[in-house]
């Protein structure tokens, strides 16, 4: 019998996202792979794009730089995220950039620590909105440690692209006077979906999370923009009964048969991932035909309904094709009022990753 659930990767098409964004974006990449890769796995996905081209790796927490070592890489590595003091030595033995705004961060810093020093233009969370200060700290950077790299993060690329473009503005109107402490700093901005819709932003290295895994920024097709999905998610029809009418199936009795059918017991539910808001509101691959997810998704199982008997063991495909058919992350993240990148970081450590 298979795994009663199941995340295939395809290492290889993380490979061809990569040198679809390279070729898009024309400048270096700096690939994502912070929460475990979105999910796919960090360590799969770093090998991928480092064969693929992708010069830097990011990632948000010192823990995640460790493991990242700790797996081979030995790479340009950035730890996009805030660093307290109790987690800096972890960040600092994985030969890790750092990201700065406040002097007292950067006065820490051992000298030759690489420092990206961050302006915040819109998002509002991470970085300094006071140019001069952000200015001032880059200054010390490159007195103390090693001005590396200057950045700002868009708040709105992917659905509001003329803000993004504001953003932008006040970022390059700053990196000028950056650029006069160290006329070649490693300029950056651009996220997936500004790396594939606001060609001005690439500037001289483009930070791609989302799209490397194959996965729309804009929530819609990946196809658009050349991209293929790498994670597929799988299970298989564990049982198989009548249900008369009247019959119920799951917690709740969400589900109740109006006429005779067919009732599959599929061993996966929320702790592997699928949210129980799909209860009564997806569609599960079986035999290459969509079958409708009935009755509530429990832990450990949900049900699905049918027309006709199947074998006991077949393939039941939550994420990915069969057939001709297809379901992509983006057809939950829009039935749970969602996106992409919470689907795929759903999909929890229960479920094993197999690479191909």
């Amino acid at each position: 019998m298979p795994l009663r659930a199941l995340a295939r990767v395809d290492a290889a098409a993380i490979g061809r996202n990569c040198a679809r964004l390279r070729d898009v974006a024309g400048t270096r990449l700096c690939a994502v792979v912070k929460a475990d890769g979105y999910g796919h796995g960090a360590a799969t996905a770093a090998r991928a794009a480092r064969a693929a081209g992708a010069e830097w790796l990011a990632v948000a927490t010192a823990g995640e730089a460790a493991a990242l070592r700790a797996a081979g890489d030995r790479g340009p590595l950035l730890v996009l995220g805030a660093l307290s003091q109790a987690e800096l030595p972890d960040a600092l033995r994985a030969g890790a950039d750092v990201v700065a705004w406040r002097r007292e961060f950067v006065e820490r810093l051992p000298a030759g620590t690489g420092v990206h020093v961050k302006l915040d233009t819109g998002m509002g969370r991470l970085g300094t909105r006071d140019a001069e200060e952000a200015l001032e700290v880059a200054r010390l950077a490159a007195q103390r440690g090693r001005l590396a790299g200057a950045m700002t993060h868009f708040a709105t690329s992917d659905d509001d692209p003329a803000f993004a473009r504001e953003q932008l503005a006040r970022f390059e109107s700053w990196l000028s006077g950056v650029r006069e402490l160290r006329p070649d700093v490693l300029a950056h901005a651009a996220n997936s979906a500004a790396a594939l819709g606001i060609p001005e932003s690439r500037l001289d290295m483009v930070r791609c999370g989302i799209a490397i895994y194959g996965l729309d920024p804009f929530q819609r097709d990946p196809a658009a923009h050349g991209l293929e999905p790498a994670l597929s998610l799988h299970s298989y029809v564990a049982e198989v009964k009548p249900a008369a009418p009247g019959d119920s199936a799951g917690y709740g009795r969400r589900f109740v048969a109006e006429r005779p059918t067919w009732l599959a017991t599929v061993p996966i539910g929320y702790a592997d991932g699928v949210r129980r808001a799909l209860t009564n509101n997806a569609d599960v691959l079986i035999e290459g035909r969509r079958r409708p997810l009935v009755g509530a998704v429990s832990m450990d199982n949900i049900t699905v309904e049918l027309d006709a008997p199947v074998e006991r063991g077949a393939e039941a495909v939550l994420i990915g094709a069969q057939g001709r058919e297809r379901i992509l992350a983006e057809e939950w993240a829009r039935r749970l009022d969602t996106i992409n990148y919470e689907v795929t970081c759903g999909i929890s450590a229960r479920v094993p990753r197999e690479v191909a």
